[in-house]
């Protein structure tokens, strides 16, 4: 009886302090790294693609971040660098495998370069990551329909 009791105790306590260490695991920052980049924002929305390489560049050096290299390849590909925008494409959804946008942007960068098996499989993915529906998988729908063309 004495130990069913003992036992009974340590589970209540478990429960009391929040469970088992790896229990705790579900408040772990993962972002690491997260930087404001707000500044960028604006320049690609002024479409001001060199300003927006400039300033992104010492960025993707120090920090692992899927929304900056998803910005620094939308910005190398408006500047007609698409060898260079397929390789950060890839880093960004190499740190987040589900980041809608590197997805769509990458999908119509194939659609660009005439690679509509490839632009199918981004928008198979995006279908998959927006059951509902989103922004990105409209857009890339879109640009699959309209075919090989320069796309911003």
């Amino acid at each position: 009886m004495k130990t069913s009791v003992s036992a009974c105790g340590f589970a209540l306590a478990l429960l009391l302090v929040g469970g088992p260490p790896r229990a705790l695991a579900v408040d772990t920052q993962t972002n690491v790294g997260d930087v404001d980049l707000t500044s960028v924002r604006q320049k690609v929305k002024a479409k001001d693609w060199k300003a927006a390489i400039e300033e992104l560049k010492p960025i993707i050096v120090k920090v692992d971040n899927a929304d900056a290299y998803n910005l620094y390849a939308f910005s190398l590909r408006n500047t007609g660098d698409y060898k260079q925008a397929f390789t950060y494409y890839g880093k960004a959804l190499d740190f987040d495998p589900k980041h809608k946008g590197a997805r769509e942007y990458l999908g119509e960068l194939y659609v660009m370069t005439d690679n509509m098996p490839k632009a199918k499989e981004q928008l198979a993915i995006l279908e998959k990551l927006c059951p509902s529906g989103c922004e990105e998988l409209d857009d890339l729908r879109k640009a699959v329909a309209e075919g090989p063309k320069k796309k911003n």
